[in-house]
């Protein structure tokens, strides 16, 4: 691996999942790297759970955080398809998408997973500013200087945009596109686990599209039910409990203990299904795009935090490789990840349609096993 001549540095605009494994990794590499993360409290309390499958977990083991994730969660190797009313269906063993050393899945309280990434930023090095926003990028040939809205500037040879989904980097630069909702929505909510609760099911069928759960923990799980999207202006924040439980309490097996448990709207989330993938490049001049400012789909593979920080891993492996950091390195790092994001987000967006239209000998588990099998390959 060659190594640059002269110094770097690359400015980090987003504290995500891409943000901090890409800062973690050009740290590592011996690149000078500032993060800013427009939330004061750098997202450190957001979110129920995540499911993370393997090709997450290979990235996790590259940042060096592995073995935290490993006891902070809990890892499963099976998926279970159930009725309605909670009767086993199917029980099949999952991929291990990372490798055979790794867990094919592993639950986790996603408040947690920030909490380990954002550690390893801390150690790494970077220098970190939060409540911060880039309010302007003037690029030349040779750098992009950014003005910030604490009044100050910086010069970077880089700017990562890992800003997600509603980018404010990406409109910035002149790329329109824009997540788009697929039609369905989804209640996420945190609970306590129930006994004998070992894996994720799923039900088809009933009120929702898909009511499931993943756990998280030896004591926690999160749990979801997949509805048509509404306009969340007509749906009272105070009625979320409500609401998630109107929906949960058809559903057997472990639902009514989960839904008992369902009270507090205030640990209700209440998302759309959304779909983007940015066409063409995912980058202007020295600005690029990485994880959800790229590219987004529904959870229905559980692979949005995977495909970003597979982003930054793969961005940054170039970077340190490289000797010029140039219109064509950039180019070619989007060549190379549209070729592994495009069938994963055209899977996911694949599976809630066919549940929309009511395609009753869809065959997901073969979609499914088909995209899965290609995630196992290094990105």
């Amino acid at each position: 691996m060659s190594t640059p001549s002269i110094p770097r540095s690359v400015l980090v605009v987003g504290g995500g999942a891409a943000g901090n494994a890409a800062t973690i990794l050009l740290r590592r590499a011996g690149i000078a790297v500032d993060l800013i993360e427009a939330k004061d409290d750098w997202n450190a309390t957001a979110g129920s759970g995540i499911t993370l499958q393997g090709n997450a977990l290979r990235v996790l083991r590259e940042l060096g955080v592995w073995e935290q994730v490993e006891r902070s969660g809990y890892g499963f190797d099976a998926v279970g398809i159930t009725a309605p009313d909670g009767t086993v269906l199917h029980v099949s063993e999952d991929l291990r998408t990372g490798g055979d050393e790794l867990p094919a899945t592993v639950g986790m309280q996603r408040p947690q997973l920030q909490r380990i990434l954002i550690d390893a930023v801390r150690a790494s090095g970077a220098t970190v500013r939060l409540g911060v926003r880039a309010e302007s990028l003037d690029q030349d040939d040779t750098g992009v200087s950014v003005r910030f809205s604490d009044a100050t500037e910086g010069r970077y040879d880089l700017v990562i945009a890992a800003d997600g989904m509603g980018s404010a980097t990406r409109a910035a630069i002149g790329i329109t596109e824009r997540p788009e909702p697929t039609g369905m929505a989804i209640w996420r909510v945190a609970t306590p686990r129930p006994s004998g609760l070992t894996r994720t099911d799923l039900a088809y069928g009933g009120p929702a599209y898909i009511a499931g759960y993943c756990p998280t923990s030896e004591s926690t799980l999160y749990a979801y039910v997949v509805e048509a999207n509404r306009d969340r202006s007509t749906i009272p924040a105070d009625s979320y409990a409500d609401e998630m439980r109107s929906l949960a309490k058809h559903y057997g097996g472990h639902w009514p203990e989960i839904t008992a448990t369902i009270t507090d709207p205030a640990q209700v989330n209440y998302t759309w299904f959304d779909r983007m993938l940015v066409e063409g490049s995912w980058h202007r001049g020295r600005v690029v795009l990485v994880g959800d400012a790229a590219h987004c789909c529904p959870p229905t593979l559980a692979q949005g935090a995977a495909l970003s920080m597979e982003d930054a891993w793969v961005l940054t492996q170039m970077l340190s490789a490289a000797d010029t950091w140039d219109d064509a390195l950039l180019q070619a790092y989007y060549e190379r990840r549209v070729a592994r994001v495009r069938p994963v987000v055209e899977a996911s967006v694949q599976i809630g349609q066919w549940q929309l239209d009511g395609v009753r000998d869809a065959d997901v588990p073969g979609l499914m096993g088909r995209t899965m099998t290609m995630l196992r390959e290094l990105p």
